[in-house]
């Protein structure tokens, strides 16, 4: 690489930032799965548990309304949403995950804060439960992983 060319990067560091995390109720089983995953993360990257907030709304389509005044506050340094959104018979699932896809990108543009994604679309019940750390991975833990890097890029930008 050539050294007169800056280059920003986040780190994984949390120390000294502060997350508020929307969690969607309806599928609460596996949201709280998808919390405790982003929760472990942050603590295990330096957050404080006190630098840590979390809010309760019914479903995944009320997470951008939460999100948004959470980044607009001044008191965080990301937001991550949480949620799982399983597709059922009809296109339900379809349109909710595109509001609030596209709710929370524009959160995170309007307000200058991280606001990360990571509510969970399945197609089925099985699906839910790899992706929400029941057998492998969880969302939860990547979304808080991605927060604290953006958080951390953002800190260095001019």
């Amino acid at each position: 690489m050539n050294a007169e060319v800056k280059t920003y990067e986040g780190l994984l560091d949390a120390k000294g930032m502060r997350f508020a995390i929307v969690c969607a109720r309806f599928n609460e089983f596996f949201v709280s799965h998808l919390l405790g995953g982003a929760v472990d993360c942050l603590l295990r990257h330096g957050a404080a548990k006190k630098d840590i907030e979390t809010a309760w709304v019914p479903g995944s389509f009320e997470i951008p309304l939460v999100a948004k005044r959470f980044a607009t506050c001044g008191k965080f340094d990301a937001v991550i949403a949480l949620g799982v959104v399983i597709q059922g018979s009809t296109a339900h699932a379809s349109y909710v995950n595109a509001e609030v896809s596209k709710g929370l990108a524009q959160v995170s543009v309007e307000s200058g804060i991280p606001v990360i994604y990571g509510v969970v679309t399945t197609e089925n019940i099985d699906q839910a439960i790899e992706r929400s750390g029941c057998k492998a991975g969880n969302r939860g833990s990547s979304a808080a992983e991605t927060a604290i890097e953006m958080a951390s890029l953002l800190r260095q930008l001019p």
